[in-house]
């Protein structure tokens, strides 16, 4: 295995973990809030808390959705498109959403610039700046995942095979498979 898969392993893996426990706490959030207003006291940080969550739960599920090339796309047309033009599209495409991505980048690094000192309304002692570095890093990680599938992705464009149907090729004959031992 070259050490671009086993990088790319390393970080699939990193980046599930990361978001199971993100979900986890999210879900641990949403019990205990709904816990407490039963009992009559609503906590002042739940909404804003479960937002934050929620948006790091989507920056850092779209580094891996880039990573598995689970993002959205259109296989089926880009496969239509006859070779060498096909190519030509993917290049595009990849340097659309890798510039996309650096503009988003940069503009959260200035973000966080305006918003040093600004503190959570409900929790005083968290940085705003915390809780928005993930727009950057998100980016940043997206760029990161994005370039890492991009090898596999061009030689599987290149010789005509849709990712999807790789993948749903792939579910039938695991599924196949276990039904001929049953």
């Amino acid at each position: 295995m070259s050490l671009l898969n086993s990088f790319s392993r390393k970080l699939e893996s990193v980046l599930e973990w990361v978001l199971i426990m993100l979900m986890v706490l999210l879900t641990v959030s949403v019990i205990v809030a709904v816990l407490m207003r039963l009992a009559g006291s609503s906590p002042s940080w739940y909404d804003e808390v479960a937002a934050i969550q929620l948006s790091w739960i989507t920056y850092y599920g779209a580094g891996l959705a880039a990573l598995k090339r689970r993002h959205i796309g259109f296989d089926s047309v880009l496969l239509a498109i006859p070779m060498p033009y096909r190519m030509v599209f993917v290049a595009f495409a990849e340097i659309v959403v890798l510039g996309f991505f650096y503009i988003m980048a940069v503009a959260g690094l200035e973000v966080l610039v305006v918003l040093e000192g600004d503190m959570l309304v409900s929790l005083t002692w968290v940085p705003v700046q915390f809780t928005q570095s993930v727009i950057p890093i998100g980016a940043i990680l997206f760029i990161i995942c994005e370039l890492l599938s991009l090898p596999k992705y061009w030689k599987m464009t290149a010789a005509g095979v849709s990712i999807e149907h790789a993948d749903i090729d792939e579910e039938v004959e695991i599924e196949m498979k276990k039904a001929g031992n049953s």
